[in-house]
């Protein structure tokens, strides 16, 4: 199989986080969170990046629809959970936030064998959007009360819209789960 641009930059996503965790949960390096948040937003510019090359050239494979969401979802679950393990971010939050994505992926499953296909919608964005600026702001851990307030204020915003954009989802899409005859 040849890997498009897209797909290569979804590889390298995934190949990106073994490293990320790495500097995250090994302080020995000077400025370690510092490389890790270069790594994650290095990473996260790459989501953005295969999608839009994907699209405008018409390079969207079966191997990008899978495994871009999948990478997306390794990502932003790898940071959540080395959040908890630094002990900077609640576990009950991280379960909530990986909670609806095992719910909304089940969900996508079920559509698709039914011919659906579910978009993501502006709330699934946002929720994105929150949840990496959270994950940054968090990672830096600069000092100060007001980088303080303003983790607070992301880590509520980025929970408040993973149950938004979840019952927005579900609501949109309850006849998904209704039984085809």
């Amino acid at each position: 199989m040849k890997m498009n641009l897209p797909n290569k930059l979804t590889i390298m996503r995934v190949l990106l986080i073994p490293f990320f965790v790495f500097f995250m949960l090994v302080p020995i390096v000077p400025y370690s969170n510092y490389i890790a948040v270069a790594i994650f937003v290095i990473a996260s510019l790459t989501d953005l990046a295969d999608g839009k090359i994907a699209r405008k050239y018409n390079l969207v494979t079966n191997f990008g629809k899978f495994m871009d969401p999948l990478a997306d979802k390794l990502l932003v679950c790898s940071a959540l959970i080395c959040l908890v393990a630094t002990e900077q971010l609640a576990a009950w939050m991280v379960i909530v936030i990986i909670s609806r994505e095992f719910i909304i992926s089940g969900f996508r499953l079920v559509a698709s064998d039914n011919g659906v296909v579910i978009a993501a919608s502006y709330w699934g964005k946002f929720k994105t959007t929150f949840q990496m600026l959270m994950i940054i702001v968090l990672i830096l851990n600069f000092p100060g009360r007001f980088f303080e307030i303003l983790g607070v204020i992301l880590i509520w915003v980025a929970l408040i819209l993973t149950v938004v954009s979840l019952c927005d989802y579900l609501i949109k899409n309850k006849d998904v789960l209704k039984e085809q005859n």
